[in-house]
């Protein structure tokens, strides 16, 4: 294979791990299967990333800003306060949930983080990350409704994103491949959104919308 600057192998390498690891899991992932998976010497694995630490810094960084981009990217139309965060909140559980399995790759890097001291501050790094842009599109929102959030928007974000991650999980663990949410998925889904809205506004949780409940083609 012809050279390659570093500054272009380091995304291509970071793409083919990600691949590979979707497919097969993270203890597939070795050094010499990830070269094998680009066609490139097991040496520039090594050259291009000194540490296993720093290439998993960079596939989760990756993985992360991705994951933050689509939901960035999704518009909260023009409904009501309420409305745009649900909507929001179907951009999220898409990104979280979608065919490309990359959730299920940061479940196994938050699990090896339990143990790994290395990984649990590559985790932890994500997890203010998600958690500071979910503040950001919070205040955002509050703003063009000319609200006043009746909680600073960090306290209403971890305990949303508390609550989704649980949710996420258990879709994850009780899906086969292809299923949409199941009811009780859904219907947690739907009272947390409605849950984490009462907490904006300072009032009690509003029921959740009709169709929500058990709708396979929804969220």
């Amino acid at each position: 294979m012809a050279h390659v600057p570093a500054s272009e192998r380091r995304p291509q390498l970071v793409q083919a791990a990600i691949d590979l690891m979707t497919r097969e899991g993270i203890a597939a992932g070795s050094t010499r299967a990830i070269a094998a998976e680009l066609g490139v010497a097991q040496a520039t694995v090594h050259y291009t990333f000194g540490t296993k630490k720093d290439l998993y810094r960079a596939i989760v960084e990756r993985l992360t800003s991705d994951f933050v981009g689509e939901v960035r990217a999704a518009s909260p139309g023009d409904g009501a306060f309420g409305e745009q965060v649900r909507t929001l909140v179907q951009a999220l559980w898409e990104a979280a949930t979608g065919e490309h399995g990359h959730c299920v790759l940061l479940s196994e890097f938050g699990a090896l983080a339990l143990r790994d001291p290395d990984m649990r501050e590559i985790m932890l790094e994500m997890q203010h990350d998600i958690e500071g842009t979910a503040v950001e599109m919070l205040d955002a929102l509050a703003a063009a409704h000319g609200l006043t959030l009746a909680l600073p928007a960090r306290r209403i974000a971890v305990h949303f994103l508390g609550g989704f991650d649980g949710l996420t999980a258990r879709h994850l663990t009780l899906r086969n491949p292809g299923d949409r949410p199941d009811p009780d998925t859904l219907e947690a889904l739907e009272l947390l959104v409605a849950t984490t809205v009462g907490l904006c506004l300072g009032t009690p949780a509003a029921r959740p919308e009709p169709g929500w409940h058990g709708d396979q083609d929804g969220l």
